[in-house]
């Protein structure tokens, strides 16, 4: 079960969102496997904890964000970013949104660093700071409306979700998988995860409670401030047995 889009445009251009996509690209193409260059470059990114607990490679914490390790691991983070990134730029303007991204992922970092810090394992993705936008997403817009796919083995079936609801059980297996894996086993940094999230709570918290804390919720009805998007039905004809 995945999210594919909301029905929440922003009122402006969300520069900063365009801007943190590109960039990951840009980094994944310039670190491509097959070119030495790029192989090195990825090991000279990523973040290692056992070396920043020892006070090495520090540069790590933050140029970790931009490093995947294939093209479905971007592709799958991109999407989350152009979901709910958006909507919390347009709250927070273009700085301080990019002052947000940038201090979820170093939360997600140092969660993940707390919980197996003797790791050398590299730990690399943008969904440490992604997980802090759907945390101040959830925090600011928590009965947006959320398309989800789910699949089925070889069904899926799209519906909409209360951001709430999509966002909660998406957290809670984090939480799951950190409480039931060791560190970043399966390649899954459910820690960085766990706390990206939390951390953008904290870090939206200000921002709330200056819109009117749960008086925004009252005048938004939990949704952002302005109408949703309606999407068209499905043009696919119903075939039916005979």
């Amino acid at each position: 079960m995945f999210p594919i889009r909301d029905h929440n445009p922003s009122s402006r251009r969300p520069l900063v969102t365009w801007a943190l996509i590109a960039a990951n690209i840009a980094v994944y193409l310039a670190t491509l496997p097959g070119q030495e260059a790029g192989e090195m470059l990825w090991a000279q990114l990523a973040l290692y904890p056992l070396a920043v607990v020892n006070g090495e490679l520090m540069g790590g914490l933050l140029t970790h964000m931009f490093l995947h390790a294939g093209l479905l691991h971007l592709g799958g983070n991109m999407l989350f970013l152009w979901i709910f990134g958006d909507n919390l730029e347009d709250q927070m303007g273009r700085a301080g949104f990019l002052a947000f991204y940038l201090g979820a992922g170093l939360a997600a970092a140092a969660a993940q660093i707390w919980a197996d810090p003797l790791s050398p394992v590299p730990m690399v993705g943008a969904s440490g700071a992604i997980a802090g936008v759907m945390g101040g997403y959830l925090l600011m817009f928590p009965r947006a409306r959320v398309d989800v796919v789910a699949i089925f083995i070889i069904f899926f079936k799209v519906f909409t979700l209360p951001a709430w609801l999509m966002l909660g059980i998406w957290f809670a297996l984090q939480l799951l998988g950190g409480f039931t894996n060791v560190g970043a086993q399966g390649g899954v940094a459910y820690w960085a995860h766990g706390g990206g999230f939390a951390a953008g709570l904290l870090l939206a918290l200000p921002l709330f409670l200056r819109r009117g804390g749960p008086g925004f919720w009252s005048r938004t009805h939990g949704h952002p401030p302005h109408p949703d998007t309606a999407y068209a039905g499905s043009r696919i004809p119903r075939v039916t047995r005979r």
